[in-house]
């Protein structure tokens, strides 16, 4: 790909970015006295943000050198994603993370992934208008790839790959929460960079039920059943056992420290 389409790709990806920012700061101006109806916005803004660079990206995979090129650009923007969009998950797994903790309302969490969702359906369809007007040169036959097969590996081995990726994941944040925040979107991009190069190639490593269903909306038109189980059940799986597990080991740590 010329340098020229790559420059092109990532202007609307700022120009995304930039547009979302300008919406978020609205809306928590606006919508202070209104705290459900603001939370919702700031994640229906948020996700869409990733889902739209994440659509583009995925154009920009073939781009020599590679894979160097793509893994770059998947840190870069995983950082801006954390700096520009700090208290959003972007990922139902994240919301089922403090639902499943009871740190948050089944209302709230059920808010958030609706938006989620919907935000993946509204960045797919504005993704498939900006390349329709084909302004760059990996916009060209974008809409007629249909089902991208993500899958290069037997269903059983995508399930416990997006499984395990999922548990690392969820392990890492939990793991980094108390970090400083300048520092933790870095150690979370690092984290999400080696996932990609260690298991994108067989599943794409995605672990975002609602991005997968952006990324790959006719795959799960074609095999709804094993696209479901594999980037949606396996990664809400890894996150509940995470959840389970994470919240007895404070249990038994408190206990201890009790009988101290």
């Amino acid at each position: 790909m010329a340098a020229g389409g790559i420059w092109m790709s990532l202007g609307l990806m700022a120009a995304v970015v930039a547009a979302v920012g300008l919406c978020r700061s609205l809306a928590l101006r606006r919508l202070h006295s209104r705290p459900h109806l603001c939370s919702f916005l700031l994640e229906l803004l948020s996700t869409f943000q990733v889902c739209a660079c994440t659509n583009e990206l995925s154009l920009l995979g073939n781009t020599e050198p590679r894979p160097h090129t793509a893994l770059t650009l998947t840190y870069g923007f995983t950082v801006l994603h954390g700096l520009t969009l700090p208290g959003s998950t972007c990922n139902p797994c994240g919301t089922l993370q403090p639902l499943w903790g009871g740190r948050t309302s089944a209302r709230a969490g059920g808010l958030k992934i609706w938006a989620q969702f919907a935000a993946a359906v509204l960045a797919r369809v504005f993704m498939h208008f900006i390349w329709r007007l084909e302004m760059a040169e990996s916009h060209l036959g974008a809409l007629t790839q249909g089902c991208g097969n993500p899958m290069q590996t037997t269903e059983v081995q995508a399930f416990c790959i997006e499984l395990l990726f999922s548990v690392v994941f969820q392990l890492t944040i939990l793991q980094v929460e108390n970090i400083k925040p300048s520092y933790r979107v870095h150690a979370v991009a690092l984290l999400i960079t080696m996932l990609v190069f260690a298991g994108g190639n067989l599943t794409g490593a995605i672990f975002n039920p609602a991005l997968a269903f952006s990324l790959h909306p006719h795959c799960f038109y074609d095999r709804f059943l094993t696209y479901s189980l594999v980037y949606w059940i396996a990664p809400c799986l890894g996150t509940v056992l995470v959840a389970f597990v994470w919240k007895s080991f404070l249990g038994h740590q408190k206990t201890l420290k009790s009988q101290l």
